[in-house]
């Protein structure tokens, strides 16, 4: 979540700031509970709170410098797959194929009844239901709760985590990790699951998970904004005008493909 919180999205997990925090106000018996599905079927509300905050219209949020990074590191055919634990579908916003991202915890763009499991069929009607109506929408088959298809605990990750992780650690010879506190499992293991002679770099406010590790080869550690320094290291290959020029165009316009 690191990465887009210059897009002007609270993180989850900083104190008096993070999200979490942000819904104590609704009596959360703990704060992950906005994301259980036991507690979501007694009160949607945080949910639906949540979910009116960060829907990725293209017109609140918009994709930060990072977020192009990646889409310009496909461009120049030098990025294998992006695995990305954000809710907010910036990197989408920002044009990155998607046979290049597997968002781990889901997106906004289809819908499901948390009781039957039947797809919602008008995406439109679900926006408007949760951002203009601020409710939970409910299913016209079974009348259970409808929520995005975001991964809750205890609900299992894209099957297309698990068929492209194994291959693309094995493949991946340098391994970015950007803006997170690697506290969410399995995302959290994939730096410590790449081949040993794979570089890792960690780009963050703080050192995380096992960085640095002397079993990993030469890990570099930048701590600092995630802009900030993928703007340096643009200007080092050579690219800063085309990542400028592609926020340029981020910025100016809204979701091209919002139910893709």
């Amino acid at each position: 979540a690191g990465i887009s919180v210059s897009a002007g999205i609270p993180d989850f997990r900083s104190p008096g700031t993070g999200l979490y925090d942000n819904l104590q106000k609704y009596n959360l018996p703990y704060p992950e509970a906005v994301f259980d599905l036991q507690f979501f079927a007694r009160n949607p509300k945080p949910f639906v709170t949540l979910a009116k905050e960060l829907w990725p219209t293209g017109l609140t949020f918009k994709p930060t410098i990072t977020h192009c990074f990646l889409t310009l590191l496909s461009r120049k055919d030098k990025l294998l797959r992006v695995y990305s634990q954000n809710i907010d579908g910036l990197e989408h916003l920002a044009q990155l194929p998607t046979e290049r991202l597997v968002e781990c915890h889901g997106h906004f763009r289809t819908a499901s009844c948390t009781r039957c499991g039947r797809s919602a069929d008008d995406m439109d009607e679900i926006r408007k239901t949760v951002i203009e109506e601020q409710k939970a929408p409910t299913c016209r088959h079974c009348k259970g709760y409808i929520k995005p298809d975001i991964v809750f605990f205890g609900e299992g990750l894209p099957s297309h985590f698990h068929a492209l992780l194994p291959r693309d650690v094995k493949t991946a010879d340098c391994c970015l990790v950007l803006g997170t506190s690697l506290q969410v499992a399995p995302v959290s293991m994939i730096p410590d699951r790449v081949k040993r002679s794979t570089r890792r770099v960690l780009i963050n406010r703080e050192k995380v998970g096992t960085f640095p590790s002397r079993q990993f080869k030469e890990d570099l550690v930048e701590l600092d904004e995630c802009d900030e320094s993928i703007r340096q290291v643009a200007q080092l290959l050579g690219w800063r005008k085309e990542l400028e020029e592609l926020y340029a165009q981020t910025q100016s316009s809204a979701d091209p493909n919002p139910e893709e």
